[in-house]
């Protein structure tokens, strides 16, 4: 048990692949609860970890930024090797993670075996393509004996009350009459061709406050307002929260909405981590790269294509030119998914195999 007192846990990709890695928190500290547990990520992701139960420290590798280059991963592993380590685990699958540690001289390192830096740890499992991130992430600790089908594998996110009460202060601020279910919609991401289009969007809006009576909330970072200016072009009268809410403030946000719409993006799985059901449009990426909602009260949208998924995090453009993905799936899709959330009293279907399994819609 000695291994387990002083442990970092590594994972500086993007703000989904985070919050994938949260049941591995709470795993470990449910099998090992005396453990010291600090959490390394990314600069965007802090404000999401902090004050989450089972993380004791969270510290911040700012890789594009202050701790970049040789010179920064040179301070960075000296940072690391102060703190005095025991182990460290790695389902963040870059060289730059994997020679981090090994420079910060942890004494036991496990990380994957198809890592690119995967003769830098004393221990490597496998990781499984063919399963969900989640699950991905708790087969580290096959190191120790432990399989993820013996694990807690759901997504939790406890929310702040005075974060709660603030989300509503601001929402009847902008107008948004509570007595009206709250669709959200977040049609941003860090990938061009992650995104539906805009014009896709706005229709789906008209939509929804036709048939539903709804108001309508549009999601976004300070990246993500010419994307929502965009969609509010064709529907005004959605509201938009684009860069008026910070990552930690967020969730709370999220936490009113009855349905999220978004793409195959991060706040996709905060909404997961919520309880809230969700409606995921992928256009390049596809679910079977081990993404998507991981609930059965989600459904995923997608055109089959044979061209998809065009890579692992999408692209900047299409490489065909003719963006099928996105013009394909039409707005009236996408709407009968969001009633059939909405109310699934209507809409009977077969049980889930799992509560980790979404329903899938094929256009």
């Amino acid at each position: 048990m000695g291994e387990w007192t002083k442990v970092l846990l590594v994972q500086t990709s993007f703000l989904g692949d985070t919050v994938l890695t949260l049941p591995l928190v709470s795993e470990i500290k449910r099998r090992y609860p005396a453990t010291n547990l600090s959490v390394l990520c990314s600069p965007r992701a802090c404000d999401l970890l902090a004050g989450y139960p089972g993380i004791d420290r969270v510290m911040v590798d700012d890789k594009n930024g202050t701790d970049g280059g040789l010179a920064g991963l040179w301070r960075k592993a000296a940072e690391l090797r102060k703190e005095g380590f025991t182990m460290a685990l790695c389902p963040h699958k870059s060289l730059r993670s994997a020679l981090l540690l090994a420079l910060a001289r942890i004494p036991r390192r496990i990380g994957f075996r198809q890592s690119r830096g995967w003769f830098l740890f004393h221990t490597r499992v496998d990781r499984d393509f063919s399963r969900h991130d989640v699950e991905r992430n708790l087969s580290i600790l096959q190191a120790f004996g432990i399989a993820p089908r013996d694990c807690r594998r759901s997504l939790d996110l406890p929310l702040d009350r005075h974060a709660a009460s603030g989300a509503d202060r601001l929402l009847r601020s902008l107008g948004v009459d509570p007595t009206k279910p709250l669709i959200g919609i977040n049609p941003g991401s860090v990938w061009p061709t992650k995104r539906w289009a805009p014009e896709s969007f706005a229709r789906l809006i008209q939509l929804l406050r036709k048939q539903h009576d709804c108001e309508v909330v549009l999601f976004g970072g300070p990246e993500d307002i010419e994307t929502v200016a965009h969609v509010r072009r064709g529907a005004p009268d959605a509201v938009s929260l684009a860069g008026k809410t910070s990552l930690r403030d967020l969730p709370a946000a999220l936490s009113r909405c009855a349905v999220l719409v978004c793409n195959d993006t991060g706040p996709m799985h905060i909404a997961v981590a919520l309880g809230i059901p969700v409606v995921a449009i992928f256009c390049s990426t596809t679910p079977s790269l081990g993404f998507y909602p991981y609930s059965s009260r989600a459904i995923v949208v997608e055109k089959k294509l044979a061209c998809r998924p065009c890579g692992l995090h999408g692209g900047r453009r299409c490489p065909l030119g003719t963006e099928d993905c996105i013009r394909l799936i039409e707005p009236e899709v996408v709407a009968r998914a969001v009633g059939r959330l909405l109310h699934p009293e209507a809409y009977p279907a077969a049980k889930a195999a799992d509560p980790y399994t979404p329903q899938w819609v094929s256009v």
